[in-house]
């Protein structure tokens, strides 16, 4: 499992198993979207957004986006980051979002480099956390 992988590697005691993910990114109430990633040998990485709202656990600012992205260890910078985030920025633009929060630990520099690819920005830093942000451009409609 994705989550489970990069948690042992991240030398994280959060729960990473299937229960877990139901609940906390595929089933959440606030959950915007939830993008996954297969291969040939099943999921290869996902990518949660959610809405912040009043009180959330990462302190976010009601009303923006919080995302969190996993993708297997041995499969970095092949796109698969780069997919998920695009399916999950549709995702942010039609839920009306403005802006978009990345909570990354301070020595997680591939992360760090991934988000900043993806048009973060660090705003804020805290103990053990780098906290990167990006806008939302509007949704733009074609009519034909």
């Amino acid at each position: 499992m994705v989550l489970m992988e990069v948690l042992i590697d991240w030398n994280s005691t959060r729960p990473g198993d299937p229960a877990h993910v139901l609940a906390a990114y595929i089933g959440h109430p606030e959950r915007i979207e939830c993008a996954v990633c297969e291969g040939p040998d099943g999921i290869v990485g996902f990518q949660s957004l959610r809405l912040a709202v009043p009180g959330n656990t990462y302190e976010v600012e009601p009303g923006w986006g919080i995302i969190g992205t996993y993708v297997r260890l041995n499969l970095g910078r092949q796109g698969i980051g780069q997919a998920l985030f695009a399916h999950n920025l549709r995702a942010a633009q039609t839920a009306g979002l403005s802006w978009i929060e990345a909570t990354i630990g301070a020595g997680n520099l591939g992360a760090q480099a991934y988000y900043e690819a993806m048009g973060f920005q660090t705003y804020r830093t805290e103990k053990g956390a780098v906290r990167k942000h990006c806008t939302v451009p509007p949704l733009s409609l074609t009519l034909t």
